[in-house]
């Protein structure tokens, strides 16, 4: 049986937060710079691009996610317990 301790709830529910400000911030640098790679002529190149970009925005958010909570479960299990 698993054992979760509230410490490791808490540093799990902390990480989430970091999570949701890093991607905040990583986000937008990522999204500009590669607008600026990318020389966007056509409507269809400006689609293809913003569907490419959601996929990019779903990933970085999921991975954020589930590094950080695990992180900040792991923390707070270990220095609060």
């Amino acid at each position: 049986m698993m054992n979760i301790s509230l410490a490791g709830l808490l540093g799990a529910i902390a990480g989430t937060v970091v999570a949701g400000v890093s991607y905040h911030l990583f986000i937008g640098v990522l999204e500009q710079r590669m607008r600026e790679r990318e020389q966007l002529q056509t409507a269809e190149e400006r689609d293809s691009f913003d569907a490419r970009m959601s996929l990019v925005r779903r990933v970085v958010l999921t991975v954020d996610l589930f590094l950080f909570a695990a992180v900040g479960y792991w923390i707070g299990s270990t220095v609060w317990d």
